[in-house]
């Protein structure tokens, strides 16, 4: 597959790091910056034939089969159109659109251009995540019923992230889609969430928009999917997730705690880890960052779904979903209140109002729960089935 990468920044470094090492058969053969000293600085560190501050030249070029977008958020629309006007499959960084209008006519030109629209949602395919969804869905936790996704550190490193006209807000837009797509997998993507609660604020920085964000996504199935962002964390970069299910439970520290700690006097200074925000006293690096944050495993897909003419995993629909719910986010912030998802192409499936199923104990009782106590006795708490009293065996 021939390449163009769109962008000579921290995100366009970190995907040619992971296509460098990827399949070897695929080869980044364009680069676009709009600042020619970039582009050619990133071409020579890539070994990329290629290089051009002109955007559409880039990627009408005969020699670019496959786009991939690493630009600030307001240029992906413009980008998307193009790509699905010279008819080139494309790849886009998160999130897909500043808002969901924005997602939603870029899922159209995509379906309409009948070319893969690929959204590069890295944290939806990290190693620890993918085996946890492998486990849900082969019911080893039950139902899910509540999850909790965490993404918090001292903040981006491009200027524009913090232009609220650019970005399209603040860390909700930034580190919000990776935690609301991460519970959408969790949960089930087939289950249409229909309201959101959220609180942002901004507390530390002279910004417009909010550096920190708690919220609450509520869907059709009654399962709750939590977020919470900030880019007022110190130490370094958090990254975990929890599921609570019927069944079971996962816990996921992604990044930050991960079982590989070192202290160094720093003398010698040099990169750590991904916003890691010292390089002296104890640290915390991460063995393989590219494979670690998912990045490895998401072009995989990609390129596999291009090859067989279907959709990866993290695609354009997920993109406007995810763009909806932090659109509803943003509404509730202002209100204080629940505010509805609004979604102008629901693709999942409609839930249907169930009866639930409790647990028999025996005929004429639910169990509540049982345990042991420290005595070796085990104690069963049960709920009579005709007239609702509590009582315990």
């Amino acid at each position: 597959m021939k390449l163009a990468i769109l962008g000579s920044g921290f995100i366009g470094r970190f995907y040619a790091d992971s296509l460098v090492g990827q399949r070897r058969k695929d080869a980044i053969t364009m680069v676009y910056s709009r600042t020619e000293a970039n582009a050619e600085k990133f071409a020579k560190d890539y070994n990329i034939p290629n290089f051009s501050t002109n955007m559409l030249a880039c990627i009408e070029d005969h020699d670019v089969d496959t786009v991939i977008i690493a630009l600030s958020n307001d240029m992906h629309l413009e980008a998307v159109l193009a790509c699905a006007k010279a008819g080139k499959h494309v790849l886009c960084t998160k999130p897909l659109g500043r808002n969901a209008q924005e997602a939603l006519q870029m899922l159209q030109a995509v379906d309409t251009a009948n070319i893969v629209g690929g959204y590069l949602e890295d944290l939806c395919y990290t190693p620890k995540f993918l085996k946890s969804l492998a486990s849900i869905k082969a019911g080893n936790i039950g139902e899910v019923i509540w999850t909790k996704s965490r993404e918090t550190h001292p903040g981006p490193h491009s200027d524009w992230f913090w232009n609220k006209e650019k970005s399209g807000g603040g860390v909700l837009i930034d580190l919000g889609c990776h935690c609301v797509e991460i519970s959408r997998n969790f949960i089930g993507k087939d289950i249409k969430p229909v309201e959101v609660m959220c609180w942002g604020d901004t507390r530390v920085h002279p910004i417009e928009a909010e550096d920190n964000a708690v919220g609450l996504v509520r869907y059709e199935n009654g399962a709750i999917g939590q977020f919470e962002v900030s880019w007022t964390f110190r130490g370094g970069m958090d990254l975990r997730d929890e599921v609570m299910g019927t069944e079971g439970t996962i816990w996921l520290n992604n990044f930050l705690r991960t079982g590989f700690e070192m202290f160094t006097s720093g003398k010698t200074g040099g990169y750590v880890a991904e916003k890691a925000e010292n390089s002296s006293g104890w640290l915390f690096p991460v063995g393989d960052e590219v494979h670690e944050l998912g990045y490895s495993h998401m072009f995989t897909d990609m390129f596999e779904a291009i090859e067989n003419q279907s959709q990866p995993n993290e695609n354009f629909y997920d993109g406007y979903i995810t763009n909806a719910i932090i659109d509803a986010a943003y509404l509730a912030i202002k209100s204080k209140q629940w505010e509805p998802i609004i979604i102008e192409q629901w693709r999942g499936e409609i839930q249907e109002s169930k009866d639930r199923k409790w647990q028999d104990f025996d005929e004429d009782y639910y169990l509540i729960k049982e345990e042991i106590l420290p005595n070796g006795i085990k104690k069963s708490i049960i709920k009579n089935k005709k007239t609702g009293s509590i009582e315990k065996r």
